[in-house]
């Protein structure tokens, strides 16, 4: 220990030991699988990103305390989508993708808003509010996928066209009862 630091200088050793450091998990979800990852932050742990990945992922367990909280609450959610999320998340993001990632987690289970209506929201363009929910390091958790075009569904994870991020924005649309 020194003055400046009373922290023991073993302490980050001995929080791996103790399953507390840095995890990547993948875990199945009914349309694919997928990438948990979490890291110590300024002394806390954090998730730090979620990724949805091909059933083609191999999967591997959590290993610490929060890898595995995460993953119980995306199971009850994926059993009952009215459950919400309360986790640590690493902060991430400008200073505008973070003003539409808050508003969107305003966003109720089974609605939607435009793109346009979110934007007018938070003072943006729709296609910012587009980029930021595309930059979304937290997919699920900060739920972009109920943001979508006036047209229809919309673009999701950066895809505009039909593919593997519409598919899943549109099981997730189905499963929180919004289309």
């Amino acid at each position: 220990m020194t003055k400046a630091n009373p922290t023991p200088l073993l302490a980050q050793p001995l929080l791996g030991q103790l399953g507390l450091s840095r995890n990547y998990c993948v875990v199945e979800a009914p349309f694919g699988r997928l990438g948990i990852s979490t890291d110590f932050v300024d002394g806390s742990l954090m998730v730090t990103g979620v990724e949805y990945l091909s059933k083609k992922a191999p999967l591997s367990a959590p290993k610490n305390a929060l890898a595995k909280e995460t993953v119980r609450q995306i199971k009850q959610y994926f059993k009952n989508p009215a459950c919400t999320f309360d986790l640590p998340l690493k902060p991430f993001g400008t200073a505008h993708q973070q003003k539409v990632w808050h508003a969107v987690r305003q966003v109720a289970v089974g609605s939607t808003m435009t793109y346009g209506a979110l934007a007018k929201q938070v003072k943006s363009g729709p296609r910012a509010v587009g980029g930021a929910c595309g930059a979304n390091p937290y997919p699920l958790i900060v739920p972009c996928h109920r943001i979508v075009s006036a047209q229809g569904v919309g673009g999701f994870m950066k895809e505009n066209t039909v593919g593997f991020y519409r598919e899943i924005k549109t099981w997730l649309l189905s499963h929180e009862g919004a289309v």
